[in-house]
């Protein structure tokens, strides 16, 4: 088949590339801005020029047959190497523009992201961002999106990871609950405390701890602790502890509060050891080009959270 005649069908190949990765007409359609409808013609349309069917759909997955999967690794590179060339072209102008599509957790988002994008988009005015919260571990090449803000100790080794700050956990409290019921002084009192705590996280029973300035390989105090509320959302957590649920766990940038009163950190000669991540990182999947809009946005966000919370 001559070039000019494969022409027409090259974005119907580059629609089937993303059907690939994302498993999913309706994550297909979402990635692209198209409907579910027009992704199911313009994949029955391809296998009609291909003389072959190109996907086997079920109740549950969209999976590739063998002529799909072949097509999909043959022109997936190719469609990489264009959109790097593209992309290095465009930054050519010196002029950050484009779309940046960003995700980040919930609680992270509304309370420290949200107030300094404006001030990001004022000094860009040619870029835009998109931004989705969400708690769950987004998929970045599948679901379309260029940066991710993540809590961990292990940034994926297949992504670009870019430091922005270091992070810890801490234990807080309202100064009315330590009036009532006492100020722990030690990591074993917490077990005759109220403990408010993250839902999802591998354990609700027991708490791990280190006495600050000892070294990082020294084994842990495990303290069992009586969980009296979870919440998968650590916004929703210091509004917990703020009324007087109990003592807290929770990451710094979320302890900060203007609330009157504020919170009371506890135990502070002790560090938390091995419950939420001790860094946070922007991460991108990796790519040969990482577009100028991209770099201005992390370079602004390190900026930002230089000093940690």
């Amino acid at each position: 088949m001559a070039t000019d005649q494969i022409a027409p069908l090259v974005a119907d190949i580059y629609l089937l590339t993303a059907l690939a990765e994302t498993r999913s007409f309706t994550q297909t359609a979402r990635r692209l801005g198209v409907s579910k409808a027009s992704v199911s013609t313009r994949i029955n349309a391809l296998e009609k020029a291909v003389g072959l069917p190109l996907v086997r759909r079920t109740t549950r997955h969209v999976m590739l047959t063998e002529a799909g999967q072949n097509l999909v690794e043959n022109a997936a590179p190719a469609f990489e190497r264009i959109g790097a060339g593209f992309l290095a072209v465009k930054d050519l102008s010196d002029v950050p523009r484009g779309t940046v599509r960003l995700t980040a957790p919930v609680a992270f988002g509304r309370q420290h992201l949200a107030p300094v994008l404006p001030d990001f988009l004022r000094q860009y005015p040619e870029v835009r961002v998109d931004l989705e919260l969400v708690d769950r571990l987004v998929n970045l090449a599948h679901e379309g999106f260029d940066l991710a803000i993540r809590h961990t100790d292990h940034p994926p080794e297949t992504y670009i990871a870019w430091e922005l700050c270091g992070s810890r956990s801490v234990l807080v409290a309202s100064p009315e609950y330590l009036r009532v019921h006492g100020t722990p002084q030690h990591p074993r009192d917490l077990s005759h405390h109220a403990c408010v705590t993250y839902l999802g996280n591998r354990s609700y029973e027991t708490w791990s701890f280190v006495r600050e300035g000892r070294r990082s390989s020294a084994a842990p105090i495990v303290i069992p602790i009586q969980t009296r509320f979870r919440a998968n959302n650590s916004e929703v957590l210091r509004q917990a502890v703020l009324g007087g649920a109990g003592i807290g766990m929770l990451p710094d940038f979320s302890a900060v509060t203007s609330a009157p009163g504020g919170l009371v950190e506890v135990l502070p000669g002790w560090r938390v050891h091995g419950f939420f991540g001790g860094k946070l990182y922007a991460l991108r999947p990796w790519s040969a080009h990482v577009p100028q809009s991209v770099k201005c946005l992390v370079e602004f966000l390190r900026d930002k959270y230089a000093q940690g919370f």
